[in-house]
């Protein structure tokens, strides 16, 4: 069968946005691994689903798989993309839309420059609930990787992430300590891997190695988790600029319990169609 298909980016980080949301659409992981092969298939960083929604007071349901075939459980960047996709495709004429995820329910404003704020619901810093083996809840712990000691923040925005303090984004080690942390047994789910450098209490740089994917332009969830990161470390502030190599978030955090807030771009490549 023939899918037709929208190709978006958040900032660099690529997606392909199906909808399965005027008809059921049911792929294999051989089929999303097919989608997201940049040589084979279409090539992305994440395959989007809009479908109907599953939860009580949503409007729609929001999957995420990697380009590997593995289901995650959330994304910010595919967040703002599936707003202007149901904008764009007239799903929904409401500016602000209540979305399921398995990581629990967000909401997408569509403002009126383009941008969309996302509301991504408040971090979980509870090891277990990350999941991060550890004893007790700490803004940073020492994880032992390849007979070195690293410090890292531990966040779950729907999905784990580790977050190191760098001095330079340009040399750190983004492949190899991101590869190893993926095989990393305090890490029973794999984990995002993101390297901030901080320039002032109000601006940070932000490199992410994505679990399945490797590293990415931009991570929208990995920018979340590095300024409440970097809150809990006494390191920032409330507001922060976030710039990723693909370009900049602004995340906004108040308090322990409130929601983190991103605001960013959404935007369409091109559509087309494709044999599965």
């Amino acid at each position: 069968m023939r899918y037709a298909f929208t190709k978006m980016h958040g900032l660099g980080n690529d997606f392909v946005v199906l909808d399965a949301f005027s008809q059921p659409l049911q792929l294999t992981a051989a089929q999303f691994r097919f989608i997201g092969n940049r040589h084979f298939g279409i090539g992305c960083d994440q395959i989007l689903l809009v479908e109907p929604p599953s939860l009580p007071d949503t409007d729609f349901n929001y999957r995420i798989f990697n380009a590997d075939g593995d289901e995650v459980e959330q994304c910010g960047n595919g967040a703002r993309c599936f707003a202007r996709y149901i904008h764009d495709k007239g799903l929904s004429d409401k500016s602000e839309i209540t979305v399921g995820t398995n990581a629990g329910i967000i909401k997408l404003h569509l403002e009126a420059d383009g941008q969309v704020r996302v509301n991504m619901g408040p971090p979980v810093l509870a090891p277990a609930e990350i999941p991060f083996i550890a004893e007790t809840e700490a803004p940073d712990y020492t994880v032992d990787i390849e007979g070195e000691t690293v410090r890292l923040g531990a966040v779950s925005m729907g999905n784990p992430h580790a977050v190191m303090v760098v001095e330079s984004t340009e040399t750190a080690a983004v492949e190899q300590i991101g590869r190893a942390l993926q095989q990393h047994a305090q890490f029973p789910q794999r984990v995002n891997a993101g390297f901030m450098q901080i320039i002032s209490r109000d601006e940070i740089r932000l490199r992410v190695y994505e679990r399945g994917v490797g590293e990415t332009l931009a991570c929208g969830t990995g920018a979340c988790a590095a300024v409440v990161s970097g809150q809990l470390r006494g390191l920032l502030n409330k507001r922060v600029r976030v710039c990723l190599p693909g370009g900049a978030l602004m995340i906004e955090w108040s308090e322990r319990g409130a929601p983190v807030l991103m605001v960013g771009p959404a935007t369409t490549v091109f559509e087309g169609s494709i044999d599965l």
